[in-house]
Order: structure tokens, then C-alpha cells, then sequence
């Protein structure tokens, strides 16, 4: 711990000289300011980042923004530019969100960081961040790189593809695509009335009777359109649970014995309109070998599914994935059409069943099924008799998670991944220009095709394919 801190120490003494890397404008400018406020700022700022960076606790939930340390984007905000272009009112608004965006990454970050006056900390950064906010933006030319600059990478390699000849390669890997959307097809056509292939476990969502007047208006959404998940469970992989740090593990472990469902509530764009989502997500301790030498196999498993409302507060959508990015299914309610795909060969928007309708005091079911945790039905269902009760935790706990001996650690490392979860498809797949594909990934960093180029938290993924009725 006294060597860590050192290290950041060193750090923030070095980035204090002003180091010697090229800087682009504002942050040039505002690092020679005359005015002392804003120098300051701007070096507090510097030497904060590099002792991030040289401690390897930097968040990669959304993409820091070069030369605007106080502001950062995510895809669902980048998609606004045009919008913020418009008028002072609306390019404030922008700027709003993209301030916040940064602080809540630099709330982990401080923490993970080991910094013991966390809170001054934060409350530094958001009056710093005030100060170069309005020295930088009194100047139009500023305003507009900020509105060049404010975009997101897509998580896609193209050098990988080049490399491994993806015009070429990506023909077999879209046969084994359509195998495998045929295998999940033939899934969901099974007669729900067969008896599972091993017991099932069912996690249903709090009870709704427990302190709902003193909940928020979003845990009230939350628990609104809560899933129940029904997992045939076979071992120890099977059981959900919260997700921590062990002694001595390089890598989160998960503790079945406290089932948690972490929540997130975002936002996709639909023809101008924001649409609020609701994102429930749940892990699992592995994915275990089917069979020797299986390359999907590996640490951590888990299930992502998301609720995409409508304006009136009604389900549009619902779709998921593993926390690898793999596995996206779609599931239209009557409100939503799919589309028809650009061409034959990319991964377009696979729906393998319709969202059942609701009946009053119903909740989706979502069956799961043992070691892969495929989905393989989506029904409606009532309350479950026996079901354990899961609990709400926020996704951002998992950006800052405490450690046995004291202190915090995010659950994903600097490039968004979760260190040992690394599969052995990964050695065969890379030409589809995923890095470390099968990995489990933070929120914002999941590529969902192998095929073309798609993430679960594209702004224009519904508008591309899918035709709302949104009154």
C-alpha cells in the first residue's frame, strides 16, 4: 500500500511540472492562463490524471474527451450534437451532461485511486471543472471542437480485421451465426409444458410492499418491470449472486448467497425523442466446459436484459445479452416492427420470440438454461411461490468495489474488461475485430456482432431496426 502510494505520489509531482506531451487547445491555454484560477485548474487536473493513469484505476464506462479533462461521452449523449449545435440553451444542456458524466466516472476513479479525502476530491473536480468550463467555452472555435471531439470509438479493431482477412473470414463466421440462431430457435420451440432438464431456481424481484413509500421514483420504475429469471440449475455455476473482491483473487468472485440484480437506467434515441431503458443485470460464477477443450467456456457469466419504454411509460422492447457482448436477442412487443436487414450476412437484430402481453399483476419470466445461461423461453408470469428474492444494487457499484484489506477496485480494468474472464475463442475469433472476444465487459464497451458493426448502447440500434408506435 506505502509503494502504491508513493507511486501516485511521484506521479502527481511529475504531472505538477507539466510533463512534455503535446496538449491540444483549450488545455494548452489553460495550463499558461494568466489568470491563477484557471492554471491552477487545469494542473490540478493534469496531475490527477496521470496518477489515474500510472495507478491503472481509470474508468472506461464513457470516453474522456482530449483537451476537456472536466467532461466526458457516452454514445446516447454523443448522438445530441447536432441538437446542442443549435442554440446556447441546448449546447449548455449538452455540456451539463457531459460534465456529469465525468464526475461520476471520477467518483470511482478517486476512490479506486486510494485518495483519502475522496470527498474534497470530487468537490474539486466539479468546481474546477466549472472554471474551464467558462474560460473555455466564451470562444466559439472551443464550442466547435468540443462538438468535433465529443464521440465514442466503436470497440471494433480495424487493423484486426485487415489482418485476418475479415471480407474473407467473416463468411464462416456467419454460418456459425445462423447454426446457432437455428439452435436457439429450435429452443424457444420446445412445449413449455416439458419438464426442464434440471431444477429450477427462480429469482424474483423485491418485494414491492417493502418501504415502497420511502422508495425513489426510479426504484419504483426498477421494480415496475422487474424480471423474474427462472434458471435450471445443475452446480454451483448456476446460482446468481452479488459480485466481490476475495483475498487474494486477481479477479471478482461471485456470492451466490446474496442474490443481486445490478440496475441502470439510460436512454436511446428514436426519431429526435429520448426513450428511457431500463437495464437489470445478473452474474453467474462461471461458464463451465460443455465439453473438453470448449472455447466459450470460461470465469464469470451472466445476463444483461433491457426494457426500452415508451413515452407513455409502456414497454417498446425488450432485448439482452451476456455480459460479453455475445448472445443479443431481441423481443418486440405489438409496438414494435422490425425492420428488414441491409443484407443477408450481417448481424441485423435476431428475434427468436415476440414479448408476451402482460395481464395486470403479470412480470416477463425469463428462462434460463443451465451452464450456458442461454435464454431459451420469455413468458408472462404472476408471483412465484418459493422463488428466492433478489436485490437492487446500482451497476455503478461495480465500478468501485471495496477490498478485503480496505480500500476500493473496480470490477473491470482500464480497457473495460474484467481481467480472467478471457475465453479461448479469443485465439480464433479476433479477425472479426473484437479484442478478447467472449471477456466479460463494463457497460459501454460491448461490440454485440461479429458480423458488421453493432453495441448494445447505439444510439440509432431501435431507429435502424425497428418501426416504434410510440402513442
Amino acid at each position: 500500500m506505502h509503494s502504491r502510494l508513493a507511486q501516485i505520489g511521484a506521479s502527481l509531482a511529475l504531472a505538477a511540472l507539466g510533463g512534455c506531451a503535446v496538449l491540444l487547445e483549450p488545455m494548452r491555454s489553460n495550463l499558461e492562463s494568466s489568470a491563477p484560477e484557471v492554471r491552477e485548474c487545469a494542473r490540478w487536473y493534469q496531475a490527477l490524471d496521470d496518477a489515474i493513469d500510472a495507478a491503472g484505476v481509470r474508468d472506461a464506462q464513457e470516453t474522456r474527451i482530449a483537451a476537456f479533462p472536466y467532461l466526458r461521452v457516452d454514445r446516447a449523449t454523443s448522438a445530441l450534437r447536432r441538437n446542442a449545435a443549435g442554440s446556447a440553451a441546448a449546447f449548455s444542456e449538452f455540456v451539463d451532461r457531459l460534465a456529469t458524466l465525468d464526475l461520476g466516472a471520477r467518483r470511482h476513479e478517486v476512490a479506486n485511486l486510494g485518495v483519502q479525502d475522496r470527498d474534497g476530491a470530487v468537490e474539486r473536480a466539479r468546481s474546477c471543472g466549472q472554471r474551464l468550463r467558462g474560460a473555455d467555452f466564451a470562444r466559439e472555435v472551443v464550442r466547435e471542437e468540443l462538438l468535433e471531439r465529443a464521440t465514442v470509438p466503436d470497440d471494433y479493431s480495424d487493423a484486426r480485421r485487415v489482418a485476418g482477412l475479415y471480407a474473407l473470414t467473416r463468411l464462416p463466421f456467419a454460418a456459425g451465426v445462423r447454426r446457432w440462431e437455428q439452435e436457439t430457435l429450435e429452443a424457444f420451440g420446445r412445449d413449455p409444458s416439458s419438464a426442464p432438464e434440471a431444477p429450477l431456481v427462480r429469482y424474483a424481484p423485491p418485494d414491492a410492499g417493502a418501504g415502497a413509500s420511502a422508495q425513489s421514483d426510479a426504484t419504483r420504475l426498477l421494480a415496475k418491470y422487474a424480471p423474474i429469471f427462472e434458471v435450471e440449475t445443475r452446480g454451483a455455476y448456476d446460482r446468481a449472486g452479488r459480485l466481490r473482491w476475495a483475498e487474494g483473487s486477481e479477479f471478482p468472485v461471485v456470492d451466490a448467497a446474496d442474490p443481486v440484480v445490478y440496475t441502470l437506467i439510460t436512454h436511446t434515441l428514436y426519431r429526435g425523442r429520448e426513450l428511457t431503458q431500463l437495464v437489470y443485470t445478473l452474474w453467474f460464477p462461471e461458464r463451465p466446459p460443455r465439453v473438453a477443450g470448449d472455447l466459450l467456456a470460461g470465469r464469470l457469466d451472466g445476463l444483461s436484459w433491457r426494457v426500452t419504454l415508451a413515452p407513455d411509460g409502456a414497454p417498446l422492447i425488450y432485448d439482452s445479452i451476456h455480459p460479453c457482448g455475445c448472445y443479443h436477442e431481441f423481443f418486440p412487443t405489438l409496438r414494435a416492427r422490425p425492420r428488414p436487414a441491409p443484407d443477408d450476412l450481417q448481424e441485423w437484430a435476431f428475434v427468436p420470440q415476440a414479448a408476451p402481453k402482460l395481464a395486470p399483476q403479470e412480470r416477463i419470466q425469463i428462462r434460463l438454461a443451465s451452464g450456458t445461461h442461454y435464454i431459451e423461453r420469455v413468458s408472462a408470469a404472476r408471483a412465484v411461490d418459493g422463488a428466492e428474492r433478489y436485490r437492487f444494487a446500482p451497476y455503478d457499484e461495480l465500478r468501485s468495489l471495496p477490498l478485503p484489506a480496505g480500500g476500493f477496485r473496480s470490477a473491470f480494468g482500464p480497457d473495460g474488461l474484467i481481467a480472467g474472464t478471457e475465453r479461448a475463442e479469443r485465439f480464433f475469433f479476433w479477425p472479426m475485430g473484437i479484442v478478447s472476444p467472449g471477456a466479460m465487459r463494463q457497460w459501454g464497451r460491448h461490440a454485440t456482432a461479429f458480423i458488421g458493426r453493432r453495441h448494445f448502447d447505439d444510439a440509432d440500434l431501435f431507429e435502424k431496426r425497428f418501426e416504434f408506435a410510440l402513442e
